[in-house]
C-alpha cells in the first residue's frame, strides 16, 4: 500500500505530469504522425517522408532554415557579450539599493508584452522615427533614414527581447562567487583579463550556458520580432511554419517544418553542452 507521503508526492506531481502529457507529449506525437502523412487524394493519405523530401528539394526552405540558425546563434552571442558586463556589475560591483534598482530596470521592459516592445522599436527606427529625426538634427543625415526592415533591426529586436533571460542566470551565478577569491587573484599578481579567464568565467559557466540555451531557443522560435522588424521580405523559419499551417492549410508540411526546427535546436543545444563541458542538470539546477 502507498504511504501518505507517497500519495502526497503523486498528488503534487499530477498537475505537472498532466501538463507535460496533455500539452507537450500528445501534441508532439500527433505532429510527428502528421508530418509523415502524404496527401494523395481527397482525404486520402499515405505514410511517407515526402514532406521532408520537399524541404530538401527546395533551396529556399534550406536557405531560410540555415539563415534562422545563424541569426539565432549571432543573437545569442551578442546577448551574452552585452549581458555579461551588465550582470557582473549588478552582482559584484553594485551594492545595497543600487543592486535592486539595476535589477529592477532590467525587469521593467518585460512588464509589457513582446508585441508592445517590438512596436516601440518600430517607432524608434522607422523613417520618421526618433533615431532618424536625431540624425537629421545632428547633421549626420541629409534626409529621413529608414532603419527598419533589415537584418540589423531584427538583431536589435532579438537581443533586446532576450536580454533578461541572459542577465538573470548570470547574476544568480556570479552572485555566488566569493569576492575574496577575486581579491586573492589580484593579490597573486593576476590581471583583470586573466582573472576573468581563470576565475570568473569558469565559475559563471553554468549561468552562461543556461542563459545561452534559453536565449537561443527564444530567438530560434521567435515570430513577431523577425516579421515586424524585418518586413515582408524577412526570411525566418517560423514564418514558413505559420504560412504552411495558417495560410496554405498544409498541416503535413508545417508539422515536418516544426520537427526540423525542433531537431535543429536539439542538435545545437547538445553541441553547446559538449563544447562547454556542462551538463543540462548543472546548467538548469
Amino acid at each position: 500500500m502507498l504511504s501518505h507521503r507517497n500519495i502526497g508526492f503523486y498528488l503534487l506531481l499530477a498537475p505537472l505530469a498532466l501538463w507535460l502529457i496533455l500539452l507537450i507529449v500528445i501534441p508532439h506525437i500527433n505532429l510527428a504522425m502528421l508530418s509523415l502523412q502524404e496527401r494523395v487524394g481527397v482525404r486520402q493519405y499515405e505514410t511517407s517522408f515526402a514532406n521532408y523530401r520537399t524541404f530538401i528539394d527546395e533551396p529556399l526552405y534550406i536557405m531560410t532554415f540555415a539563415r534562422t540558425a545563424v541569426m539565432s546563434i549571432l543573437a545569442t552571442t551578442l546577448t551574452l557579450l552585452i549581458g555579461f558586463p551588465v550582470a557582473y556589475y549588478i552582482a559584484k560591483m553594485a551594492v545595497g539599493r543600487a543592486k535592486s534598482v539595476l535589477f529592477l530596470l532590467c525587469l521593467v521592459p518585460f512588464w509589457v508584452s513582446e508585441l508592445v516592445r517590438t512596436f516601440g522599436w518600430m517607432i524608434l527606427l522607422r523613417e520618421t522615427g526618433v533615431v532618424s529625426s536625431f540624425l537629421q538634427w545632428a547633421g549626420l543625415a541629409s534626409g529621413p533614414v529608414e532603419l527598419l526592415y533589415n537584418d540589423a533591426s531584427i538583431m536589435v529586436g532579438l537581443v533586446y527581447t532576450s536580454m533578461l533571460f541572459m542577465v538573470v542566470p548570470l547574476v544568480s551565478t556570479l552572485d555566488s562567487l566569493d569576492n575574496s577569491v577575486i581579491e586573492a587573484g589580484y593579490d597573486l599578481g593576476g590581471s583583470t583579463p586573466s582573472i576573468l579567464r581563470e576565475i570568473v568565467i569558469p565559475h559563471a559557466m553554468p549561468g552562461i550556458v543556461s542563459g545561452c540555451i534559453v536565449v537561443f531557443m527564444l530567438s530560434l522560435g521567435n515570430y513577431l520580432t523577425p516579421i515586424m522588424l524585418g518586413g515582408k521580405d524577412s526570411l525566418w523559419f517560423t514564418e514558413l511554419i505559420y504560412s504552411q499551417f495558417i495560410v496554405r492549410f498544409n498541416w503535413e508540411l508545417g508539422a515536418a517544418f516544426g520537427f526540423l526546427l525542433l531537431f535543429l535546436s536539439s542538435v545545437i543545444v547538445w553541441a553547446a553542452l559538449r563544447l562547454s563541458g556542462q551538463t543540462l542538470e548543472r546548467t538548469m539546477g
